[in-house]
């Protein structure tokens, strides 16, 4: 599910996720409860300010494209 992403940007381009906007939906991430780099993405485990866990991934080889991975419990839904 695709999303639109505010980040903290620093050196390296997008470093974490600061709020994401889901449909009409804003969610402020108050956490990053772990991080993991693959060779083509970077995956955030996050926290929101309403304590829903949730997955995001950024895929920096195609633009600038975030997604909200499905199947995380408590993740927002359309």
């Amino acid at each position: 599910m695709r999303v639109r992403v505010d980040c903290y940007a620093g050196y390296k381009g997008a470093e974490s996720p600061r709020r994401f906007v889901l449909g009409e939906r804003e969610f402020a991430v108050t956490e990053i409860i772990d991080r993991w780099y693959g060779p083509d993405d970077a995956c955030f485990r996050v926290r929101t300010r309403d304590g829903r866990v949730c997955l995001l991934r950024h895929t920096p080889g195609r633009g600038d494209d975030w997604s909200l991975e499905p199947g995380v419990r408590g993740a927002p839904e359309l």
